[in-house]
């Protein structure tokens, strides 16, 4: 029988939680599975979604912060909304996200239908009057990280009421390539210049400020080396796009950077930015999990991460990569140095890398996992 799944999203661009989603989607097994895809707005989440023919549902409501009280949202009229569509579509069982949850849990139980959640932000903590509600709950945590902010210390519920599962890794689509002439010639930069990356949207904790400032230190050492940007503002936020001006701004008015660093947008082809690149930074203040770590990784190459939350679970210092504190930028700037001056290094970080992914943040590893869960609740 064909089990219609639906997954809930309040957010309709595409950043790392929703690539995750579509992921998680493509893993499923199609003969058992039919995903469908619940959003408040149309975006560009959507549009991927409708293009693998998957169903894609629309309400309005308003996301959930932090200070829901789940009663009160629980007679929101959108929640009858959502019974009604759950029922007329169908619909096996929910996974959902944390800002649809105190919405889309009381029309699941209403349809009597199993719902499990994925925890992407330690920041969700809960409430003292939220903590029923999700110990009533099934779900998991994208990383221990994530788990030990959500649950604080002391735990308000036992630790293995909330599994940790790692998203997978595509290690077909991320894979190491001989593309980097055509991406590097697409922004006229010469194929034997040392490349840099950095991919994530437009927000502080991302650290462009520090990946620039890294830049600028690594240029005095390889001065010829070029620095990739790919990303943009996913979620329109002013804030973000206030952030983002700035960077565009400290590019534009340095005569060093305004020739080395190259902002690429939005990629969809993201494998081919970091299969051109010699190295991959990660500057941010702090990563719930940082995938595209792991992305980068399974392309062979190797990583410099900050390393607090999630990259600490996830590279190996000096193994799969290298980890500094945040905001260091000496310290990013000697690891990417270091890596740059030493092709073998790159390349036996880098088949350790890809490796390490293989083992342990595959598809097929997490696909299992979330399918473990599926089969008790369906058969709850």
């Amino acid at each position: 029988m064909m089990i219609n799944l639906l997954f809930t999203s309040w957010y309709s661009g595409v950043g790392g939680g929703e690539t995750d989603l579509l992921v998680q989607a493509q893993a499923l097994d199609p003969t058992r599975y039919r995903p469908h895809l619940l959003l408040p707005r149309p975006g560009e989440l959507g549009e991927q979604w409708a293009a693998h023919g998957w169903p894609v549902h629309y309400e309005r409501w308003r996301g959930a912060s932090t200070w829901f009280v789940p009663a009160i949202w629980a007679r929101f009229p959108v929640v009858q909304q959502m019974q009604t569509l759950l029922q007329s579509e169908h619909i096996d069982l929910i996974h959902a996200d944390y800002h649809t949850l105190p919405l889309i849990y009381p029309a699941a139980k209403a349809a009597g239908i199993p719902l499990m959640w994925t925890c992407h932000g330690w920041w969700f903590h809960p409430k003292p009057w939220q903590r029923d509600f999700f110990r009533s709950l099934t779900g998991a945590a994208r990383s221990h990280a994530i788990r030990d902010g959500f649950l604080g210390q002391p735990p308000f519920m036992p630790p293995d009421k909330l599994p940790v599962i790692y998203s997978g890794i595509d290690t077909e689509r991320f894979a190491p390539g001989d593309d980097r002439k055509g991406t590097l010639d697409a922004i006229n930069v010469p194929v034997d210049s040392p490349i840099v990356a950095m991919v994530a949207r437009f927000q502080e904790v991302k650290g462009h400020h520090h990946f620039l400032a890294m830049a600028k230190e690594v240029l005095q050492a390889h001065p010829t080396t070029h620095f990739l940007i790919a990303g943009e503002n996913a979620f329109g936020v002013a804030r973000d796009e206030s952030y983002r001006q700035q960077i565009l701004d400290s590019i534009t008015n340095d005569a060093q950077l305004s020739q080395r660093v190259h902002l690429l947008g939005f990629r969809a082809d993201v494998e081919h930015v970091l299969r051109a690149a010699d190295v991959v930074v990660c500057p941010s203040t702090f990563e719930s999990y940082g995938k595209v770590n792991l992305e980068a990784m399974a392309c062979a190459v190797p990583v410099v991460s900050t390393d607090r939350g999630g990259p600490a679970e996830i590279v190996r210092d000096g193994e799969t990569g290298f980890l500094v504190n945040p905001a260091d930028t000496s310290a990013l700037s000697a690891a990417v140095s270091r890596l740059l001056s030493d092709e073998a290094l790159r390349q036996q970080i880098g088949q350790q890398a890809r490796a390490h992914v293989q083992e342990h943040f595959s598809i097929a590893i997490m696909a299992q996992k979330y399918e473990r869960i599926f089969a008790e609740l369906l058969n709850d």
